[in-house]
């Protein structure tokens, strides 16, 4: 963001407008928000701390400053520098677009991407004592992962390396000022598309190394397969990375190994071989250790992914956090090599852990995240000094990520980007629920209510669903729930069975059974809601996307005690998914006990198609353009099957937005303000007369 920040409150009010298809049911007045809580058009001045790095020796931080351009309709990022005390706040160097910063070893230089002159991402060396900034690549491709080696000479980075393709047939000249038709695409590959890229040219990840100073970068590694995750060895001698190199690469989608690479010949020596992936290699400061997560593959849903060390060579593999039952990422060691931090998620909240070479793990700080802001999930990032002192993105549900500081046993914040937005205004308080599912398990929720909040009211209540499935919602922020309850809805959203966070078993619980046993979870965070007696239980209703999505629809199929739903980017028939989907290797592999030809039966009983026959409840669609995901014709054809039924329903598509529809603010509003409408249509004016006589599910 620019220096003073340029707030655009006010300025979407006519931007974003809210146009449903035409549709009786569904058509309300637009609703009024109220200027003293957060509204729609404060979607574009959030700002959030996103991946903070504090220098070697503790004493300044450098982080990318995030928020919105309410003019291109997107996330934009600068750098920003802070000390440690929280002085000398101000941005580090000109322009935007920024990533991915990391200091140099003598914590003099700062290595970071961004646009070179012909608008390609390069990287960027700037010098802290001048205070000059030079690029030192001029590729045709996107670096990525540029780590520095331990004299500061050097650069490893990931980049990308066009395959080569050779046309299949050879069509006759055109002539001269001819306008025929585009060429045809020929597609060979299991990999050919992916959400967010859209169709992608082939090409493989390489690991290089280049100058710090500038120069032209050296290819290490070759073949057709993909290599990432490059970490020099003390000694400046070699790199270890991560891929998969072996032959059936493309069909076994979640193994990797890692390997060994010589930087003055590209000499590679594999030091794991597990069915399994062994990743995110980390080298200890004496290199005689490596740190990399990984887990023995057993073709389950939900794998925790654990924390192992073994000796530089790849012998006396061990795991260090067996006792956790988490999965750990971001892992680094501490300046002594006798102990290593990382990041799990433990019921719903996203913490810093320490583990020493023994396998005692304790915690170091939790609240970690604030940089997904659509829906709560986990998100966010932390850095470690020398000294012991390190730094994260802090969010609460008030809040997005806020620059946090813990020096020995004290945490404090640095940086609050939002006070001026949101401190003056009434947000909604998040509170945990607990709930009972029918077979006594323990179901962790939380509720969001209004602001203002009169618990002698009676209050209208969304129940929103998590993605994943294999994910997990928290106490942290979410601009989706708190515009919600802005509206005047209580919002529950819950982690049932099948969440991450509270173990491999829970996880696993719908391993090859989803939906299945998660649908009363939900019902009874429902009906622990109601308990609390501000809730009004005939205007229940009822959304999620993705894996909420699945949830949705197959809740409607079985239960009348909503008002209305609405299904986000859904998936509606496995089969169809199955085969659809961008990567649909490791669903098959992963989800399902055989292939949809084989286990037709399987496929369909968990389908929600299968329940369109009971759906009763007004059920409105809502999917971006470009979800190559869960596609859209998952959503087209729910929405054809409800129609040919004559139940209430709209398909609302988003133009250009993939699966993560809110990576964009305007679709981020769009689609709550949908969500809204078809809700209000169908409380409001009390047309679904049937749902004050639902059924209360047990």
């Amino acid at each position: 963001m620019t220096a003073p920040t340029v707030r655009s409150a006010g300025v979407l009010a006519a931007a974003v407008a809210v146009t449903l298809m035409a549709h009786p049911a569904s058509a309300t007045e637009p609703r009024s928000w109220n200027p003293e809580h957060f509204g729609p058009g404060h979607v574009f001045d959030l700002e959030w701390v996103q991946d903070p790095q504090i220098a070697p020796d503790g004493r300044r931080i450098v982080y990318l400053r995030t928020g919105f351009d309410v003019m291109k309709d997107g996330a934009r990022t600068q750098l920003w520098t802070v000390r440690s005390d929280g002085r000398d706040h101000r941005p580090l160097v000109d322009g935007f677009g920024h990533a991915t910063p990391r200091w140099s070893p003598d914590g003099k230089r700062l290595v970071f991407s961004g646009a070179g002159p012909d608008g390609r991402p390069q990287l960027f060396v700037h010098w802290l004592d001048s205070g000059r900034t030079a690029p030192i690549t001029r590729v045709p491709e996107a670096p990525r992962d540029a780590q520095w080696s331990p004299d500061g000479r050097w650069l490893a980075l990931v980049m990308k390396v066009p395959a080569e393709t050779k046309p299949m047939v050879k069509m006759p000249a055109k002539p001269e000022g001819a306008e025929w038709a585009p060429p045809a695409k020929v597609v060979d590959r299991v990999y050919y598309r992916f959400d967010g890229q859209g169709f992608v040219d082939p090409g493989f990840s390489h690991v290089f190394v280049v100058p710090s100073d500038g120069g032209t970068p050296r290819q290490l590694t070759t073949g057709d397969f993909n290599h990432s995750h490059p970490r020099w060895t003390p000694d400046g001698k070699a790199l270890l990375i991560d891929g998969d190199r072996s032959d059936d690469w493309e069909m076994d989608p979640v193994e990797a190994e890692i390997y060994r690479i010589e930087v003055a010949d590209g000499k590679i020596t594999q030091l794991t071989d597990r069915d399994g992936p062994d990743a995110s290699p980390e080298v200890s400061p004496d290199g005689r250790r490596v740190a990399y997560v990984g887990f023995t593959d057993r073709r389950q849903g939900y794998q925790v992914a654990a924390l192992h060390v073994m000796d530089i060579d790849g012998k006396n593999a061990r795991v260090l956090t067996g006792s956790l039952d988490r999965t750990v990422e971001g892992v680094r060691w501490n300046a002594k090599g006798d102990r290593l931090t990382f990041l799990y998620d433990d019921r719903g909240n996203t913490k810093l852990g320490q583990v020493d070479l023994k396998g005692k793990v304790t915690v170091l700080a939790g609240d970690v995240g604030g940089t997904s802001l659509g829906r709560p999930y986990a998100s966010g990032s932390y850095s470690a000094a020398r000294d012991g002192s390190f730094v994260f993105t802090r969010s609460r549900p008030e809040h997005p990520g806020d620059l946090a500081l813990v020096k020995g046993k004290k945490l404090r914040t640095l940086v609050r980007l939002n006070e001026d937005l949101l401190g003056p205004r009434a947000l909604a308080p998040v509170e945990e629920l607990i709930a009972k599912a029918p077979d006594g398990k323990e179901i962790q929720a939380w509720m969001a209510k209004p602001p203002g909040f009169d618990p002698n009211k009676k209050y209208p209540m969304i129940l929103e669903i998590h993605g994943g499935p294999f994910a997990n919602y928290g106490d942290r922020f979410s601009a989706e729930v708190q515009l919600y309850a802005s509206a005047g809805f209580v919002v529950v959203y819950a982690n049932p069975r099948g969440s991450t966070s509270y173990g491999e078993a829970f996880g696993n619980a719908i391993h090859h059974a989803y939906p299945g046993e998660d649908y009363g979870d939900l019902m009874a965070c429902v009906d622990a809601a109601i308990a609390k007696g501000f809730v009004d239980e005939e205007r229940l209703f009822v959304t999620g996307g993705s894996g909420g999505g699945v949830l949705t629809a197959w809740i409607v199929g079985k239960t009348k005690r909503f008002r209305a739903a609405v299904v986000a980017k859904p998936v509606i028939n496995w089969a169809s998914f199955a085969l659809y989907a961008d990567v649909a290797p490791f669903f098959v592999r992963y989800w399902f006990p055989a292939m949809p030809w084989e286990a037709p039966d399987h496929y369909w009983k968990r389908s929600p198609l299968s329940l369109v026959g009971n759906v009763e409840t007004p059920t409105m669609l809502l999917t971006g353009e470009a979800d190559y995901r869960t596609p859209i014709a998952e959503s087209e054809q729910y929405y054809q099957a409800l129609k040919i039924r004559g139940v209430d329903t709209a398909l609302v598509r988003i133009p250009q937005a993939s699966h993560g529809i809110a990576r964009r603010p305007s679709h981020l509003i769009s689609k709550v303000l949908h969500i809204l409408a078809w809700f209000d249509g169908h409380d409001r004016t009390g047309n679904n007369e049937k749902a004050k006589m639902a059924e209360k599910t047990p």
